[in-house]
């Protein structure tokens, strides 16, 4: 049974992912942090991690970034995996957690997505035969709770292409800056806030007299507790390093 820590367990994900484990059974929430506070879970819940009490083997966070550091702390001085979901994170917390890599697992992902991670996969095989002639935007919509922009997901899907590319390209996040013609070493990435929109991402390939599309959906919020519920069972007796989504397939695959 691997027992997880719910980091930002008073949040709309948090709950889902609660919701998930409860129908799990190789798993368990032995307590939850949150910065809010007690809720009504069977579990306890605190506001520190230095308040924890019980022994956990993994700890999963959709929480916030200003929780990163006191969540490392823990998992650091710990021997902890972590399971990493939030998003919007300077390059500067970004390296804090590949520092973190070298001492404990962390799985790190900026969309916790089968799906996504699929369409992911498939912009990068468009890229090698479409990227030297085609145009590239990134289009991503969220609902209006939002807050950092762009997505996660479009960065990935960004960083991804990046890499099929000859010459490393510009992001290009706000056109209305610029009076220029589009240079054909940029990637436009472009971000929606509206409604209850769980997120949506379509990848565009523009051309002469032709454009291709990869798109994914979202319809609920459990897709992605899914995937990180899945990610901790994972990461059990791994190694210290970096892991993500596709190394979890690759394994589930072999």
């Amino acid at each position: 049974m691997t027992r997880i820590i719910l980091c930002g367990c008073n949040g709309k994900m948090g709950g889902v992912v609660a919701g998930s484990v409860l129908s799990n059974d190789k798993c368990e929430i032995v307590c939850g942090v949150d910065a809010f506070g007690e809720n009504n879970y069977s579990f306890p819940t605190y506001k520190s991690f230095s308040d924890i009490k019980e022994n956990a083997d993994v700890v999963i966070d959709f929480s916030n970034p200003a929780c990163l550091d006191s969540m490392l702390d823990y998992c650091i001085n710990n021997s902890v995996p972590a399971i990493i979901c939030t998003t919007g994170y300077s390059p500067e917390q970004v390296n804090k957690i590949n520092e973190a890599s070298k001492s404990i697992p962390v799985f790190y992902s900026g969309n916790m997505s089968l799906g996504v991670n699929l369409i992911i996969e498939l912009a990068k095989q468009a890229t090698k035969v479409l990227g030297k002639d085609f145009d590239i935007e990134i289009v991503e919509k969220h609902h209006n709770q939002k807050v950092d922009a762009p997505s996660g997901t479009a960065l990935m899907i960004a960083d991804a292409i990046s890499e099929e590319l000859e010459k490393e390209p510009q992001y290009v996040y706000d056109r209305h800056a610029y009076r220029r013609k589009r240079s054909k070493n940029e990637i436009g990435i472009h971000a929606i806030r509206g409604g209850t929109i769980v997120g949506e991402h379509d990848v565009i390939f523009a051309g002469h007299d032709e454009v291709v599309t990869i798109s994914h959906q979202s319809q609920s919020k459990e897709l992605f507790a899914t995937g990180a519920v899945n990610a901790a069972i994972f990461i059990i007796g791994k190694p210290a390093g970096m892991y993500n989504m596709s190394m979890m397939l690759s394994e589930k695959l072999n």
